[in-house]
């Protein structure tokens, strides 16, 4: 499963002291899954940079990064709103002069 794969990178050790659990809100199914795994790497490494050694954050975020840098940066790209004169974002109404 995609959403396990902080699990399997970073191995159950550092999963014993905490309790996860996430919600997602909008989007499709793959999306919510993408975000799902975001939300549980970003977490852990929050936790241990928090009530942990700052060692072993560093060493999970190499781990992390190293295997897929999307389990911590964000995808920025959203839609561009639709906007008047035409069907969608960029696309316009041809001009005619006849």
């Amino acid at each position: 499963m995609l959403f396990q794969e902080p699990v399997l990178i970073l191995g159950r050790k550092y999963f014993n002291q905490v309790d996860i659990r996430v919600r997602t809100r909008g989007g499709g199914p793959t999306a919510k899954i993408y975000a799902m795994r975001q939300a549980i790497a970003k977490s852990l490494v929050a936790y241990y940079q928090k009530y942990e050694d700052e060692g072993q954050k560093i060493a999970m975020k190499d781990a992390l990064m190293s295997f897929d840098r999307q389990l911590l940066v964000a995808d920025p790209r959203r839609t561009e709103p639709k906007k008047f004169g035409g069907h969608g974002a960029r696309a316009r109404k041809t001009k005619s002069y006849r």
